[in-house]
């Protein structure tokens, strides 16, 4: 998969999980009434997070909001709190996100700083998806503590009678949207992250080269490498060695007695 197909799905995959998370914090059937004991109910209940609403036979429903917030169970509150701060964690990391796209060139940004810019961001969702999933899980493990102590108190025997004490409550719909859009959201930070190796740019190195001139010749010295180069129409044999290049010419010969002459 290329950098930019694996940044652009993990943006995707974030921004849908995202719109989950905003869903399942809004949805009020965060908890149903069990009606395993009794299928046909003139009315069903269910709660959210912010309210609680009655569903009647007739098909008319009330909704009724908390009208405080000292007098809800910690819990609540603390879910309330996770799912809120993974929602602004999901929109930072979004707008992040978008100024990070490969395919999207803003002014002379180098690849350098859209690397950090998609490692934060995918940073930022994973926080944001692990809130949305631990605050799903908090509120599903204190239904199911609060089922079984209900059932366990809710057939007395008096005499050999059964009775009823209260009104058993179950998984809602808003739970399972809430852990699908928090998965959606940790694995499009996960791909953001791995996107961010292949903008990553590659550390180039760069040997210093020294240069040698005498005359008419020019030595080139890299790191052992030596070169010489010569200028002239009578030079026919060259030698070279460390501390520049010298040549010699095979043609010269020494003055004689004829050429005063």
């Amino acid at each position: 998969m290329s950098t930019t197909t694996c940044q652009v799905a993990g943006f995707l995959l974030s921004l849908l999980g995202l719109a989950g998370c905003i869903a399942a914090t809004e949805m009020d059937m965060w908890s149903t009434q069990d009606l395993y004991d009794n299928p046909v109910t003139a009315v069903f209940q269910y709660e959210g997070l912010w309210r609680s609403c009655v569903r009647q036979s007739s098909g008319f429903t009330e909704c009724r909001p908390y009208f405080t917030i000292l007098g809800l169970p910690a819990m609540l509150q603390a879910v309330r709190a996770l799912m809120i701060v993974g929602i602004v964690l999901g929109v930072i990391g979004l707008l992040v996100s978008i100024f990070a796209l490969k395919c999207i060139r803003i002014g002379n940004m180098e690849d350098s700083a859209k690397a950090k810019m998609t490692l934060t961001s995918g940073i930022v969702f994973i926080i944001s998806g692990v809130c949305a999933i631990i605050g799903v899980s908090v509120f599903a493990n204190m239904l199911v503590t609060n089922f079984w102590m209900s059932s366990a108190s809710m057939y007395g025997t008096m005499g050999g009678m059964v009775q009823t004490v209260q009104t058993r409550y179950t998984f809602g719909a808003a739970l399972f949207v809430g852990w699908v859009a928090g998965g959606l959201t940790l694995i499009g930070g996960v791909m953001m992250c791995i996107a961010c190796r292949g903008l990553t740019p590659d550390d180039t190195n760069y040997r210093a080269v020294s240069y040698h001139a005498s005359g008419h010749n020019i030595g080139l010295n890299s790191g052992g490498f030596k070169a010489s180069t010569g200028f002239g129409s009578n030079m026919k044999n060259k030698k070279i060695y460390d501390g520049g290049a010298r040549t010699e010419d095979e043609g010269q010969s020494h003055p004689s007695k004829y050429d005063y002459v």
